[in-house]
């Protein structure tokens, strides 16, 4: 029964919504999500599989359980053909030229069109409204990250010409790791691995007709493997992707490497990354992102006796050595605790952000959080080594890259928006942090990042003053919406920057003013919000914006509807429904389970902290 009073409604909602993340922990105590199944996965992983039956070398699995896995891959794809003949990245996700193309590619190399004539004509008729390989290059532009490799996974299905190609210089991975920002390669920092085997395939179909470059590229293949090799993580997943891996395993095979040992673990991770129904995830998790979304969104709400078992887990995340694959210093986290993951820009602030929020609340409930030590090192040794880690890596413009400091100018190693505000957040909360506790800022190593912090956080604020679009907006890197401009997310990446604004107590700054005004102004007619007005209301962005205008004066009206409007959807049971807002890398949609879950709380937490506290009482009187 719906309560009568208004702040009675907020509290009840708010414990639905509290229990249900807490009960989808995991037995380890911390959360795990779920990614979305994705038709560019499985029409990867297909490929890769194909490519290795071919080569007839494999040492990993048996010719018969290869087969099962294409066929259970090629019927799941066929069972979710979108009405219009393509596929999208995600099953909420409208179709596009590169999973459609993907998609189509692999029911030819397979040898199995004559099984799926509808599937496969209705998909070649998309692929061509859509306009076939010039589409492709076109929706990525001079960033070869995956244009590239959607074309040579259809070259070796035989559908597109090797000449069509662009070769990449996988002879520049030989050189040291340190020159690879230096000679601008073609492809984002997190892609070498692509770099390296599908330029080798590439090379070995089509040979350059100018000899010298021809002499160079042979002579580099084996040094280039060797580094392959090494910086492949043990589990066989690159970045725990299944396009990754497979584009590089597909290539090796398609080489006649389909026994090379990268080749190997690459398809035992594309085995062991499998679905039940025959289909592939995205990646395998984001378990360090969704647990320290969750655990700054629960704040002190969190149950007192998960607070250190959870700290100690992400403290056990923190990277203590030189990452091999982008070389990034010690000190940072990535999105998941699996061996794939890189450290970045991203999940390292929300990690610091949660693990002060949980030592804080340990403190004043009189429990030792000091004593929360891993390997030795204390936490407050954890956060000294995450601030210079995060202070190491902004970019002369004052932003922040996801992975690799001035690597290119390619977008996903530039410096964005919502990175650069997520950075300025844990670092404003790391000085204040440092500030309250005796001893911390005494030692000269201390005191020195303290000033570099202040000074970046300048710099940081500068940056974004100067990347707010006219209309007061920012724009996000990894977030996106399908239906918006561009795929853009212009109300992500607002939320995020005024989060900024917000903690470090800048509110009143005229970038932040105009944000304000344009969050406001993108509200729909049904009180919720989507990337943009006008677009789909989602539980996501609903929540996003409610959260942040809850810290706005003029925006309380907004805030009281939005909040109507989420809470009406956990009075119905609607508002655990997943919107494919996600960006896995470039223009490849994914959604998380848990999104909706994490950002609701977070959204009626901060409504439940304001309606108990009195200072909105429009929430407990109008609701």
């Amino acid at each position: 029964m719906r309560p009568s009073d208004p702040a009675d409604r907020i509290e009840q909602a708010f414990q639905t919504v509290r229990e249900t993340l807490l009960a989808d922990r995991n037995r380890a105590g911390h959360w795990e999500g779920e990614l979305s199944t994705s038709a560019l996965s499985t029409a990867t992983a297909v490929m890769a599989l194909e490519m290795v039956r071919r080569d007839g070398s494999s040492a990993v699995a048996s010719a018969e359980q290869i087969a099962e896995l294409i066929d259970g891959g090629l019927r799941w794809l066929a069972s979710h053909q979108n009405e219009n003949g393509g596929w999208g990245d995600t099953t909420l996700s409208v179709s596009n030229i590169s999973t459609s193309m993907l998609a189509h590619a692999v029911f030819h190399a397979t040898g199995r069109t004559d099984d799926f004539p509808d599937v496969v004509k209705r998909a070649a008729d998309y692929v061509d409204r859509c306009g076939g390989v010039p589409a492709v290059v076109a929706r990525y532009g001079k960033d070869r990250t995956f244009s590239v490799p959607i074309l040579t996974h259809c070259a070796l299905a035989g559908l597109v010409d090797w000449k069509e190609i662009t070769p990449l210089p996988f002879e520049l991975s030989c050189l040291p790791a340190r020159f690879y920002k230096t000679v601008r390669l073609p492809v984002v920092s997190y892609a070498l691995p692509a770099l390296i085997a599908i330029g080798q395939v590439r090379h070995h179909h089509r040979k350059p007709w100018f000899l010298p470059w021809r002499w160079v590229r042979n002579a580099a293949r084996k040094p280039s493997l060797r580094v392959l090799e090494r910086i492949q993580p043990e589990g066989g997943g690159f970045l725990e992707a299944t396009p990754l891996t497979s584009f590089v395993t597909m290539s090796l095979a398609g080489m006649g490497l389909g026994d090379h040992p990268v080749a190997r673990r690459g398809l035992q991770f594309i085995i062991d990354s499998v679905r039940p129904d025959g289909s592939w995830p995205i990646d395998t998790n984001l378990a360090t992102w969704v647990t320290t979304l969750s655990v700054n969104a629960l704040e002190e709400t969190l149950p007192a006796a998960d607070r250190e078992s959870i700290a100690r887990w992400l403290l056990e995340q923190q990277y203590r050595t030189v990452h091999p694959y982008t070389n990034a210093d010690p000190g940072g986290w990535a999105w998941t605790d699996l061996p794939g993951g890189v450290p970045d820009a991203d999940d390292t602030p929300g990690a610091m952000l949660a693990v002060m929020r949980l030592f804080a609340a340990a403190e004043r409930d009189g429990q030792s959080p000091e004593a929360w030590s891993v390997e030795g090192t204390t936490v407050d040794a954890c956060l000294t080594n995450a601030a210079r880690w995060l202070l190491d890596l902004q970019n002369r413009d004052g932003g922040w890259p996801t992975f690799c400091r001035g690597w290119g100018t390619l977008p996903f190693d530039r410096s964005s928006a919502d990175i650069t505000a997520h950075g300025l957040r844990a670092l404003h909360e790391w000085t204040a942090w440092c500030a309250a506790r005796s001893g911390c800022n005494t030692a000269d190593e201390v005191s020195g990042l303290l000033r570099r912090a202040r000074s970046a956080i300048q710099r940081g604020f500068q940056f974004l003053s100067c990347r707010q679009r006219e209309d007061g907006s920012w724009l996000p890197l990894w977030f996106g919406n399908q239906f918006g401009t561009d795929d853009e997310n212009p109300l992500y990446g607002t939320t995020r920057v005024l989060a900024a604004y917000r903690d470090c107590a800048r509110m009143d700054a005229p970038a932040a003013r105009r944000g304000f005004d344009w969050l406001r102004s993108q509200q729909n007619e049904d009180g919720g919000w989507g990337g943009a007005r006008g677009i789909p209301s989602s539980v996501e962005e609903t929540a996003l914006a409610t959260e942040i205008l809850l810290a706005d004066p003029a925006g309380q009206e907004h805030a009281l509807r939005g909040l109507d409007w989420l809470v009406e959807r956990i009075e119905d049971g609607r508002w655990t429904a997943p919107t494919p807002i996600g960006f896995y890398f470039a223009k490849l949609w994914y959604f998380e389970r848990l999104y909706p879950m994490v950002f609701t709380v977070a959204a009626l937490r901060q409504a439940r902290e304001q309606a108990t506290s009195g200072t909105a009482p429009a929430l407990t009187e109008q609701m």
